[in-house]
């Protein structure tokens, strides 16, 4: 062990939220994060001192899920938990349920787009370490932000409005 894993464990907790923001899925989340620390630790050597080390463990990351997501894609399989990813919050009905329709939301967002929105919107991000991060160039981030805050907004407008009004009955 060196000095830099006391660095990479402040890192812990961000990346745990983007795998949970990624994956819709605690399960997955933990198993996404262990794998880029497993990864990130067994390839100390390669990250350059005084480099953002956030950046390359949010890289790691990344690339870990798109690989993940192209393995599925081709082995589809079932998950035996049915359980919802957001079941455990502790929160008003309410907010449990705006949080739920933010969920179903993101998770219908291009998944290009969605990463960028959870790099900049949630992990506060700034477009050139989201550019680092996803490596393409700041302009895309800028478009596929903007696509995506579009389609999240036009997602959740229509979930607020496909609601049925309720009939008063006498």
């Amino acid at each position: 062990m060196t000095g830099d894993d006391g660095f990479i464990t402040q890192q812990i907790p961000r990346l745990r939220r983007y795998a949970r923001a990624l994956t819709g899925d605690r399960a997955a989340a933990d198993d996404l994060v262990q794998d880029t620390l497993e990864r990130a630790l067994g390839r100390m050597h390669l990250w350059r001192r005084g480099s953002d080390l956030r950046a390359w463990l949010f890289t790691i990351m990344h690339n870990i899920h798109v690989n993940q997501v192209r393995a599925r894609a081709r082995y589809p399989h079932e998950t035996l938990d049915a359980e919802p990813a957001v079941h455990s919050l502790r929160a008003r009905e309410t907010d449990w349920l705006a949080l739920r329709d933010l969920a179903s939301a993101l998770a219908r967002v291009p998944d290009e787009q969605r990463a960028v929105l959870l790099l900049v919107g949630l992990e506060q991000m700034s477009y050139e370490e989201a550019a680092r991060v996803l490596d393409i160039p700041v302009g895309t981030v800028m478009s596929r932000l903007s696509r995506g805050r579009e389609r999240l907004r036009a997602l959740i407008d229509v979930g607020e409005g496909a609601a049925s009004p309720l009939k008063v009955i006498k």
